[in-house]
């Protein structure tokens, strides 16, 4: 039964100390908050003659797009969608991608729909933010690939451009929207040793691919292993690793966050549509970490709230005291 401080995952909280909410497996929760900022995303609905092709133009359109650090955008695959949620009635793939400017984002969507998607075998490109007020003049822009042989057409309500490829005809969607959504909602998963790490990261990763949609994890399969801090302490880097949550640095650097038995430290990192999402998807993920044996602690990053303006408190979103 649990106690007055509440459960995760069906394991009570035996006490709350400056450590943070103790489990009765000896899993902490710290008791912190991640912080989150709005990017611009957009949401691209790719469908395909089969699952298979849908999801490999998924996974090469979302390539490089990590972080927004280094990387040129962040983007990842939400889910699949059967083929009676899709214009042309067939499988589908939604992604989701991210960037700090509209104008930034619909380059990013022109590049990797004409560059990954459009060249895939059998693939379609339509909008999966048909709600946003704000629109992205996306397929007009790639129907001038065709080179003056592209035809508009209409296809369940949507006017989609037709553009002659060598396979046969490349169907792009004109307009796609556009919205403020939320990124770096974030769950840090430090562990005994790397297997149990990872396979808790797995499971987590697994947990909020299944109950929540609407975000995306953008790191590769959805984990990161190198996460890094803002700037450098001995280079002149936009970002360095975080040596506070490496343990191989530990007992070098006096502002190690790293437990004594702790070997190994996993992030799993959340965009999404709404902070309801991320904050939801950030509990399916620690409910099913915190069943893996050699799991120490379970945090979340920020920066003390000088990132940006939204917050998830790791106590409120697993509805602790």
């Amino acid at each position: 039964m649990a106690t007055k401080l509440g459960e995760v995952a069906g394991i009570p909280v035996v006490k709350k100390d400056e450590r943070g909410y103790i489990l009765k497996t000896g899993t902490i929760i710290d008791d912190t908050f991640a912080e989150m900022f709005p990017m611009w995303a957009g949401r691209i609905l790719i469908t395909a003659a089969n699952e298979k092709w849908a999801l490999i133009a998924a996974r090469t359109a979302t390539g490089f797009a990590s972080s927004i650090i280094m990387s040129p955008a962040e983007a990842a695959l939400e889910g699949t969608v059967s083929p009676k949620e899709t214009p042309d009635g067939r499988p589908g793939a939604i992604i989701q991608i991210y960037h700090t400017t509209r104008s930034g984002l619909k380059a990013q969507m022109s590049l990797r729909i004409g560059q990954s998607i459009m060249t895939c075998p059998t693939t379609a490109a339509f909008d999966a933010l048909p709600k946003a007020k704000r629109r992205l003049k996306v397929g007009r822009s790639l129907r001038l690939f065709a080179d003056g042989f592209q035809k508009s057409d209409e296809i369940a309500g949507r006017k989609v451009w037709r553009i002659p490829i060598m396979e046969g005809e490349f169907m792009v969607e004109d307009n796609f929207g556009a919205m403020k959504a939320v990124a770096s909602g974030n769950i840090i998963i430090l562990a005994k040793d790397w297997k149990a790490g990872l396979k808790a990261s797995e499971d987590a990763k697994a947990a909020i691919s299944k109950n929540v949609r609407g975000v995306i994890m953008p790191f590769p399969g959805g984990i990161c292993g190198s996460g890094s801090k803002v700037g450098s302490v001995n280079y002149k880097l936009p970002a360095s690793t975080n040596h506070p949550y490496c343990p191989t640095v530990k007992k070098l650097v006096p502002d190690t966050v790293v437990p004594e038995d702790v070997e190994s430290v996993y992030e799993i990192v959340i965009n999404g549509l709404n902070q309801k999402v991320v904050k939801k998807a950030m509990a399916e993920g620690i409910k099913a970490a915190v069943k893996v044996p050699g799991v120490v602690k379970i945090t979340a990053g920020n920066y003390g709230g000088k990132l940006g303006p939204f917050r998830a408190y790791l106590k409120e979103i697993l509805e602790l005291e």
